[in-house]
């Protein structure tokens, strides 16, 4: 008898084949939009982390705090007490700290024979290189030698290397920053962007340059410093804002003149967003499922009306209601599961091809494709259950009478 039951239920939808994809069709998308807004979460999270990673790991950067002028913050960055010897004292007395390195950023207009561009000069030492992750494409990198002596020697973002030099090798040419001659010594590799700054969009000389001759003062930017390991990361967090306290004279119960970044917050900070995001995403891929149920139940209505002379025909030969209410909710269940299943297959390749133009491998979830069938199957049994009750609940009489 089951068997049975699941044959005419099959032929009924084969019989209307056109208007049983139309009802999938929404949990078709239902199912591929979970599907896909799990592996563009997944994806974005991905890309996110590698940005910041390849900035440098365990990073800590230091900025400048709010200045006080008559108990009235000045907003931030407008303390100015940072300086080349905050750095000295973090290296020589903080135990969990591997490197630190000053940064002293201006924009400044470059010049080239007849390129030009307006880009970001950043003044640092030897250190700054181990901290962030940079790497040479070509030449050299900063050395200690560069920094004593303030040389005019600067070595170029990927970026600023093309717009200057296009395919050419520009180590040993001459550029001249804000008129003044400096030797390219090396150019950086690749890093991309993260947030609104490129790495790849910057050239970096010895800070001792940059302070003497392009900003004419002894302060610096921010502090940019590594932990030992992830491990102490908090730890060497805690030794730069009591080495920065004492250095900056700060009494207890002052506010620090400074702020310190942890890069561990920073990615926990936008893990949470990407994952709000994929809530939001998965909130309208609900809906669209919820539609599609919506949808499955319109159709099992018509299908019900439609039939009505055969349900009465059924009952009149002894089909028990039981029968009848497996028989369209078992309709109901196949056109959800069925959906399902393509939407499955469908949003799978999506979630591959958004892996590859993300760069971030295969993002297929199948714990989130596993959530849509299993909902799909709630939707389909949920939606399905009115109308086979109201199939089942007819009386043989008055359906046989039916026009």
């Amino acid at each position: 008898m089951a068997i049975e039951i699941i044959r005419v239920a099959w032929r009924s939808l084969r019989s209307n084949k056109l208007r049983s994809f139309l009802t999938m069709l929404g949990i078709i998308i239902g199912v591929m939009a979970v599907i896909l807004s799990s592996a563009i979460g997944l994806g974005t999270k991905n890309g996110v982390t590698k940005s910041v990673e390849s900035l440098g790991s365990n990073v800590l950067t230091v900025m400048r705090g709010s200045a006080q002028s008559r108990g009235i913050s000045q907003g931030v960055g407008s303390a100015t007490t940072m300086t080349a010897d905050d750095v000295q004292q973090i290296l020589d007395q903080d135990p969990d700290v591997a490197y630190a390195s000053p940064v002293v950023t201006t924009n400044a207009q470059v010049v080239y024979g007849s390129n030009n561009t307006n880009t970001s000069i950043v003044g640092t030492n030897d250190s700054y290189a181990a901290i962030r992750n940079v790497t040479m494409q070509q030449g050299r990198y900063l050395m200690a030698q560069d920094v004593m002596t303030a040389s005019h020697v600067a070595v170029l973002g990927s970026s600023v290397a093309q717009t200057l030099f296009g395919g050419r090798n520009p180590v040993g040419e001459t550029i001249l920053i804000q008129s003044i001659p400096f030797e390219v010594i090396g150019v950086a590799a690749p890093q991309g962007a993260s947030g609104l700054a490129s790495a790849d969009d910057m050239i970096n000389i010895p800070y001792t340059t940059e302070m003497s001759l392009l900003t004419g003062n002894n302060r610096i930017s921010q502090i940019v410093a590594s932990a030992k390991s992830p491990d102490v990361m908090y730890r060497a967090q805690l030794e730069i804002e009591s080495t920065l306290r004492v250095a900056h004279q700060l009494k207890a119960g002052m506010a620090d003149d400074f702020n310190i970044l942890n890069q561990t917050t920073v990615l926990n900070t936008l893990g949470n967003i990407t994952q709000m995001l994929t809530i939001l995403l998965d909130g309208i891929s609900a809906i669209s499922l919820l539609v599609g149920g919506i949808g499955i139940m319109n159709i099992m209505l018509v299908s019900v009306t439609e039939r009505t002379r055969e349900i009465g025909i059924r009952k009149a030969i002894g089909a028990k209601k039981g029968v009848i209410l497996f028989q369209f909710l078992l309709e109901s269940l196949t056109l959800s599961v069925a959906g399902a299943l393509l939407g499955v297959a469908i949003g799978g390749i999506g979630a591959l091809v958004a892996g590859r133009l993300m760069n971030s491998g295969n993002l297929f979830s199948p714990v989130a494709a596993g959530l849509g069938v299993v909902f799909s199957v709630v939707i389909g049994i949920v939606f399905g259950v009115y109308p086979a009750r109201k199939a089942a609940n007819l009386k043989p009489i008055d359906a046989l009478r039916f026009e």
